[in-house]
């Protein structure tokens, strides 16, 4: 077997041991199993929109104004900006999940899973508000000795629940558990799947199986692996600098891309919107192929935005600003951002140009590559420098995420956190060699796994944040 095979057969086991763990799955009707973890997020997302007045509606766009920094204090309390610290975010999750997550909801899923996608990303709107509000309210300073670093997250407001409720041994191990689930996140789905994503665009735009890189998806990986290093080593200024330049780039390049594809089918445009309304609510494969398409498109959703997750909080809870509830609102915009608006692009792209139709096997990223070439001849260059603009944001940015952990699991130890920069840009060689299969399901499972302590954490929470809304809203009247 060459490095890769060897690798890939090493991580395999592993991939189907954790995938089989977290995928826990009720049998609803043949053929369709419901997994435990997609009810979990879809409860949270369309519970906390109901209970919170359609914040995401409501309050978007008083958000927007914020994000650009009208009627939102700065304080000493913070390490980035609100801008910087929404775009260190948006690095995370504007990734990889966006492009070739999309194509895979569709090619396993159909079109009708992008529409349900469209609507977990609303719904995640408000479950992603929350969780950043109760970030930046809890978020503490652990390091005594050096006073600027801030730290929050869902490890903090977990503790924190259970201790003013009497529990502090259950609030301590529960707050662990999340922390180390983001860890195996941060590894998996914000490390391994995007250096494998990132691997195989080169591998389609070097020319496959006869190019250049058959068989040196390890020395891609070396490469970006020295390429994350050399800014993670700079810290969350560094992370949140290049990614606050980045972000904007790399969504409005890969927006003009799909525009342009559009634009080349505009006629189609209105039967692409047609399949994949239609698609969604279709019945002629039964009502099984139905459910399916719904629950891909939930999983894919929660995949991509991450609301429900908690990761968004622990960057976000960063930000040098004095309003917990206005960086939550903040926040809210990106899923919106990520999934209404640059996931469909995506789709409107497989369905316009009819890729979906011939997939030949291709999955994730390959079926987008070929939507785009179906635009404009050698498209695909284009994509793949937004392909390794994207992985490369989602990396730095769930380092970050990672390490904040590492240092609550192990304390604040400089040594610590050097071992786990080398050991995430190695994984970043694993990642890049994996056959796809294994990466997916891996991502996935150790991915959403955080959302089991973050969410409970967010229900007994409910009725603070909730307060805490009001009250900001109350004070955006008494001020007109």
């Amino acid at each position: 077997m060459s490095l890769d095979e060897q690798i890939d057969a090493l991580f395999a086991p592993v991939s189907e041991v954790v995938s089989k763990v977290v995928f826990y799955s009720i049998p609803i009707m043949e053929g369709v199993d419901l997994k435990v973890i997609l009810l979990w997020l879809a409860a949270a997302a369309v519970f906390f929109t109901i209970y919170l007045g359609f914040i995401n509606i409501r309050l978007f766009s008083h958000a927007v104004k914020l994000l650009f920094g009208q009627g939102m204090k700065k304080n000493s309390g913070g390490e980035i900006s609100q801008f910087q610290a929404l775009m260190a975010s948006l690095s995370g999750t504007v990734g990889l999940g966006n492009i070739g997550g999309v194509a895979v909801a569709i090619s396993t899923g159909g079109p009708g899973a992008a529409f349900w996608m469209t609507v977990m990303g609303f719904l995640g709107m408000s479950s992603k508000f929350a969780e950043v509000m109760l970030g930046v309210k809890y978020r503490q300073t652990p390091d005594l000795e050096n006073p600027t670093r801030i730290s929050g997250g869902p490890m903090y407001y977990l503790k924190e629940i259970f201790t003013r409720n009497g529990y502090p041994k259950v609030g301590a191990v529960i707050a662990a558990i999340f922390a180390f689930c983001c860890i195996l996140g941060a590894i998996g789905g914000g490390n391994m799947y995007q250096a494998n994503q990132a691997y195989k665009q080169l591998w389609v735009a070097t020319g496959g199986e006869t190019g250049v890189l058959e068989g040196y998806a390890w020395l891609v990986g070396l490469v970006l692996a020295g390429l994350v290093g050399a800014v993670i080593i700079g810290g969350l200024k560094s992370i949140a600098a290049v990614a606050s330049k980045i972000v904007p780039l790399m969504a409005a390049i890969y927006i003009v891309a799909a525009l342009i594809v559009i634009g080349l089918h505009i006629d189609s445009l209105p039967a692409a919107f047609s399949t994949i309304i239609s698609d969604a609510f279709s019945i002629k494969a039964g009502i099984g192929a139905l459910l399916g398409g719904l629950l891909i498109g939930v999983q894919r959703a929660a995949f991509s935005n991450e609301a429900g997750l908690g990761s968004a909080s622990i960057v976000q809870a960063t930000a040098n600003t004095d309003g917990p509830v206005g960086t939550g609102l903040v926040a809210m915009l990106g899923p919106f951002i990520d999934t209404i608006i640059i996931c469909n692009m995506t789709a409107l792209v497989i369905v316009i140009t009819g890729a979906y139709q011939v997939t030949d096997g291709l999955q994730g990223v390959e079926l987008t590559s070929l939507a785009f070439e179906g635009g404009i001849e050698n498209f695909k260059y284009v994509l793949t420098a937004v392909v390794l603009l994207f992985a490369y944001s989602t990396m730095i940015s769930w380092y970050y995420c990672g390490a904040t952990c590492v240092r609550y699991i192990f304390g604040e130890k400089d040594k610590i956190e050097m071992i786990f920069k080398v050991f995430f840009c190695s994984c970043i060689v694993v990642g890049a060699t994996a056959k796809f299969s294994n990466m997916m399901n891996f991502a996935d499972a150790v991915f959403l796994a955080a959302a089991f302590p973050n969410i409970l954490g967010l229900f007994l929470f409910a009725p603070e944040i909730k307060r805490d809304l009001k009250e900001y809203v109350q004070g955006l009247k008494n001020k007109k």
